[in-house]
């Protein structure tokens, strides 16, 4: 990723770590639903891929990228409902990410409903050869607020991002 020459908001990003909040063994590192969302705008090759299971992208919603011509990729990490890790979540992931147009060097952002099964995610795809796999963290949802609710504290819909439902 050194010289991508990703372009924010007024200012050229050199690279992905101007971005990145923590960097963790085994995968490129977290960054917010923002920090995602503007470089989703600004590069082109990135790609976000949504790890939640079928009934979330059904019942909970999508991010929706129609702004930015696009759509989500969609490769489960757990499979609903005894939601066993998807074996072959690696393999469906590579497959969408190549029918996008996607290199193995492009930025890659996984997100879920929290952060915790994309950073798994992003683990898998480094570990299955993208240079720069990254979690969404805070996911979709975000933690849950004091009456229990998602989707107020934290994560993509809490920060306003564009999406859909059903």
């Amino acid at each position: 990723m050194r010289g991508h020459g990703l372009r924010g908001e007024g200012a050229e990003l050199t690279d992905m770590s101007d971005v990145v909040l923590s960097s963790a063994p085994g995968y490129a590192g977290d960054v917010t639903p923002g920090e995602a969302y503007r470089i989703l705008s600004a590069d082109p090759s990135a790609r976000l891929v949504d790890v939640r299971t079928r009934a979330e992208w059904t019942y909970v919603g999508l991010p929706d990228l129609s702004a930015l011509g696009r759509e989500p990729l969609l490769a489960e990490w757990q499979v609903f409902p005894g939601m066993a890790v998807n074996a072959r979540f690696a393999e469906q992931a590579d497959a969408a990410l190549a029918a996008s147009g996607a290199s193995r060097r492009d930025p890659v952002f996984l997100l879920c409903r929290s952060g915790a099964r994309s950073r798994a995610a992003a683990i898998a795809l480094t570990a299955a050869g993208y240079a720069a796999a990254y979690n969404v963290a805070g996911g979709f949802e975000g933690d849950p607020d004091a009456a229990g609710h998602r989707g107020t504290v934290g994560g993509w819909k809490a920060e306003g991002l564009p999406w859909r439902q059903g």
